[in-house]
């Protein structure tokens, strides 16, 4: 299968390892990865702050950039931005009137998934461990982001998958469902509200005593490993992507520092 690569901008320009980590998995499975030219921001900042008009040409350049490449399906490792293309992308093109670009929209999204839907739905990968060679000896918490909950319905995928995974020692959080506060331009103008929301998050994974969150958006891994550097718990966040990707030939990294393209931080 030819599985097109939508990196999202985040992952892109913070946590290439997840892009470099998502390839590995679907490489590692057999099949070949693209990447299509021209794409960026899928446009959710713009959405969610209420600026459609503005939005609009961020929406038809992803539209355009995954239109017209050669490729059976998309995935990207973050259920946010997939929400994004499947629900939202569509609606500003209505909103604005461009019934052209809401048809494209719609198929673009029809054939976009989140990792997990990808290697579950799709695939058919049920055994981290078996069928992907999977080995994470770790004390790892799981953090649902909530996108991947409500919008996508991505149920236990992610997790179901976490717990194949060989050698990994999964923490149960107190109230998993709960938002870390990020929320996209929510941590920015409910910036008091956000840091309440976090510290709930990281007093859970503390009491976990996990040496590692993960879950499969970026972003929440993003706050959520700011909010643990800050209190300087030795927790740290990772992409599910990632603990994938780490096999016992091949295992990756949690401990030390990794140059990114904004600065230093702990991989």
């Amino acid at each position: 299968m030819k599985i097109a690569l939508f990196a999202t901008c985040i992952v892109d320009a913070m946590f290439p390892r997840t892009a470099k980590a998502t390839v590995t998995v679907l490489e590692r499975l057999g099949h070949q990865v693209v990447f299509p030219a021209g794409q960026a921001c899928c446009g959710q900042m713009h959405i969610n702050s209420g600026y459609f008009d503005d939005a609009l040409p961020v929406v038809a350049n992803h539209v355009a950039a995954f239109s017209h490449g050669d490729y059976d399906v998309a995935v990207a490792p973050s259920a946010s931005c997939v929400a994004s293309v499947k629900h939202q992308q569509p609606m500003i093109a209505r909103h604005c009137g461009d019934a052209a670009l809401e048809n494209g929209a719609n198929a673009v999204g029809a054939k976009t998934y989140e990792l997990s839907q990808l290697l579950v739905d799709v695939l058919g990968i049920t055994d981290a461990a078996g069928q992907l060679g999977s080995y994470f000896p770790h004390t790892v918490a799981y953090h649902p982001s909530c996108h991947g909950m409500r919008l996508l319905r991505l149920g236990d995928r992610q997790l179901d998958l976490l717990r194949t995974v060989g050698g990994i020692d999964l923490r149960n959080l107190a109230e998993p469902d709960q938002c870390c506060g990020f929320g996209g331009t929510f941590a920015m103008k409910n910036a008091d509200v956000s840091s309440a929301m976090l510290e709930d998050k990281v007093a859970s994974i503390e009491a976990s005593g996990a040496e590692l969150c993960t879950g499969g958006d970026a972003s929440c891994l993003l706050h959520i490993g700011g909010g643990l550097s800050r209190k300087e718990s030795g927790a740290a966040t990772m992409h599910f992507a990632e603990i994938l990707a780490s096999t016992v030939e091949a295992p990756v990294s949690v401990s030390g520092e990794v140059e990114l393209l904004t600065g230093r931080g702990r991989s």
